[in-house]
């Protein structure tokens, strides 16, 4: 199972993580920011920066933010998280 093992956050509303297979790289998530609701909280920077990943591979927040992995490593790979586990796929590295 290809779970997070890193995340990070950065400038804006950009994250770094990095994946079980090696797969890594920055993700923008300032699309969901706008969207309002529960992203407002990210607002408050210290927040944003508190990113984390939960016992189920979910990247979390205070503020009940919570969002699963898989759309972050097709964005990374252009890969389903499903087809790589299935060992289909060439491992990508972004930067």
């Amino acid at each position: 199972m290809i779970l997070p093992v890193s995340v990070e956050a950065r400038k804006g509303y950009h994250i770094w993580v990095k994946f079980s297979d090696g797969v890594e790289g920055e993700v923008d998530l300032s699309s969901l920011r706008s969207r309002g609701g529960f992203f407002e909280s990210w607002d408050d920077r210290k927040v944003f920066e508190d990113a984390r990943i939960d016992e189920s591979g979910d990247f979390i927040w205070v503020g009940n933010v919570d969002l699963c992995p898989e759309p972050f490593y097709f964005q990374l790979t252009g890969v389903p998280i499903e087809e790589a586990e299935k060992g289909s796929h060439h491992q990508v590295t972004h930067a």
